[in-house]
């Protein structure tokens, strides 16, 4: 993201291929694993208004659109996602309650929704206060994160997959953050801790509430 990040190594990576493959596996399978297990998180959904940071194509805000929610904001940094993106909300016939941002959500200006969702973006981002204080700004509800857990493995996986993306001159990087900063950046911004819940071995997700 600007300001502490080269949007042109979030392109390389987060691509329009990675966006059709992500786009045929949703009409194949649909949503799985932990981004099952955060709609189910999110509650109750009717008439709501979500904000959807780092969604992709946008399979998340589509289950709350369908579950309920009134609109849905997608604020992402790279660019390649869109055009599956709207094929995607065309199919579902969204289009008038989805409004896609290509921008850096961080210092972007984009009003409240009643429910902010990150999932698994605070760990593409070096500084977890700025995004979570910001996603915290910006919920008027409830606030949904996914990330990974402060596991040996889990670290030394991401170490792994640096190493890899500093030989290949990418600068992007991968990073799991202290959890308790996760949670100090949202109660900071007056939010309140009201679940934590482990997927696996691998990520945790955690819901805030206003």
């Amino acid at each position: 993201m600007a300001g502490c990040c080269d949007p042109t190594d979030y392109r390389r990576l987060f691509s329009r291929k990675s966006a059709a493959r992500d786009l045929r596996r949703y009409r194949e399978r649909g949503l799985s694993g932990t981004s099952l297990e955060l709609v189910k998180l999110a509650g109750e959904m009717q008439g709501v208004s979500v904000l959807d940071v780092g969604g992709g194509i946008g399979a998340i805000e589509v289950e709350l659109l369908e579950a309920g929610a009134e609109r849905a904001t997608n604020v992402e940094l790279s660019g390649g996602y869109e055009d599956a993106a709207g094929e995607l909300i065309a199919e579902r016939g969204l289009e008038a309650r989805v409004d896609r941002r290509v921008a850096d959500f961080v210092i972007a200006e984009v009003e409240p929704h009643d429910v902010v969702v990150l999932h698994r973006v605070v760990c593409c981002y070096p500084d977890a206060d700025a995004l979570v204080g910001a996603a915290a700004d910006r919920t008027k509800r409830t606030l949904l994160l996914t990330y990974p857990q402060e596991r040996m493995w889990m670290r030394a996986g991401l170490r792994l997959i640096n190493v890899w993306l500093r030989l290949t001159r990418c600068g992007f990087r991968t990073y799991v953050h202290p959890v308790l900063r996760i949670v100090a950046a949202a109660e900071g911004h007056g939010l309140t801790l009201e679940r934590r819940v482990q997927h696996g071995l691998l990520w945790e997700s955690a819901v805030f509430a206003r």
